[in-house]
């Protein structure tokens, strides 16, 4: 009698994650459930207890055994530590990619191989596929182009695919929705989690308050001319409309949007025109970090689609040096320092890496 291969799958508490354990089940494997303890900030109400009791309930009706992990120190220093810096350094981070690198396929995936595992299983909403012709493992979108997250795994690479499961990546939500009450799961019609869970309900700039001190500065329009005041710069993102103030203004005004920011110097420039980004569209950009998920990079001023933000069209682009380097797009493009820049063929995500 064959073994069965054993699956510690990440349980959130989620509709996503469960269906995805009950998926494995269902397709013969041994499956182990896991929930992942991360930080959370002593003046936030805690919610990962709930969590944690409801991924439990999901384990009991599977008949699966159920493990806490404790990652909140690691999850602290390399995701919350580590996009409050960005932020106080005038960047655009994204604590979701690097949440993937070091706790999903860092510090669980090498915790559960370590303990016999075969493979790790999440309910991310990506695709693992083996090409036998080149015998490499390829990340492929989401049937579900709304809810594909194959964006926040362009940090992955043939290690990792080897032994990981995305149960749910073939399926679109309502399906899972449909799957969930199929396996007679009370997940069904939980709603989906929203934003940062160490960030909670907070605004982003409520959450940033409580690391980086306040400092007033000043808001210019395109002409260089004072109209406002704003918190300090930190705390604000390229696009933004809300949270600064702009002084005499009228009712039939249109909206402002922040259309750069000097960190140096403490300031916003805003204009009535969201897409009118000064210095902030452009048609080369300077990347690091790059990541090749089939661990070979390719030719030098190849042509790519690519997403600079989460659901963004894709976009063509010549890349002009593959291992570190830069980004020429056919059209200019509005870009934020520290987001992901992130490489496709059709479906297939080839890697990805951070705009500087």
């Amino acid at each position: 009698m064959t073994k069965k291969k054993k699956v510690f799958v990440g349980l959130s508490g989620g509709v996503d994650s469960s269906v995805s354990a009950a998926l494995l089940i269902e397709q013969g494997y041994d499956v182990i459930g896991i929930f992942i303890k991360v930080w959370q900030p002593d003046f936030l109400e805690c919610t990962w207890k709930q969590e944690r009791l409801d991924a439990i309930r999901v384990a009991t009706h599977l008949g699966i055994p159920f493990v806490t992990l404790d990652l909140a120190k690691e999850y602290k220093k390399s995701v919350a530590d580590y996009m409050i810096k960005a932020y106080k350094n005038g960047l655009t981070p994204n604590p979701d990619v690097m949440c993937n690198k070091t706790i999903k396929f860092g510090a669980f995936f090498e915790w559960a191989r370590t303990r016999g595992a075969d493979f790790v299983a999440t309910g991310h909403y990506a695709r693992n596929l083996f090409n036998k012709k080149n015998n490499l493992y390829e990340l492929h979108a989401s049937n579900d182009k709304e809810k594909d997250q194959s964006y926040f795994l362009w940090i992955l690479n043939q290690k990792q695919l080897s032994h990981t499961l995305f149960p749910v990546g073939n399926y679109k939500k309502e399906q899972v929705r449909v799957l969930a009450k199929k396996f007679k799961l009370f997940t069904t019609d939980k709603k989906d989690s929203q934003g940062l869970c160490f960030v909670g309900k907070l605004d982003m700039k409520d959450f940033l308050k409580n690391f980086i001190p306040e400092q007033r500065g000043v808001v210019l329009n395109e002409q260089k001319e004072k109209i406002g005041y704003h918190d300090g710069a930190s705390f604000y993102t390229i696009g933004q409309r809300h949270g600064f103030v702009i002084e005499k203004k009228s009712p039939k005004d249109k909206p402002f949007y922040i259309i750069n920011k000097n960190i140096k110097t403490n300031t916003l420039i805003v204009s009535h025109k969201k897409s009118n980004h000064i210095a902030q569209e452009k048609k080369e950009i300077k990347i690091s970090s790059i990541n090749w998920i089939s661990g070979i990079a390719p030719q030098e001023k190849e042509q790519f689609l690519v997403r600079v933000r989460y659901r963004q069209p894709l976009q063509s682009c010549v890349i002009q040096q593959p291992k570190e380097g830069s980004i020429v797009f056919d059209k200019p493009q509005i870009v934020a320092s520290g987001q992901s820049i992130v490489f496709y063929q059709d479906s297939l995500c080839l890697g990805g890496g951070i705009i500087q």
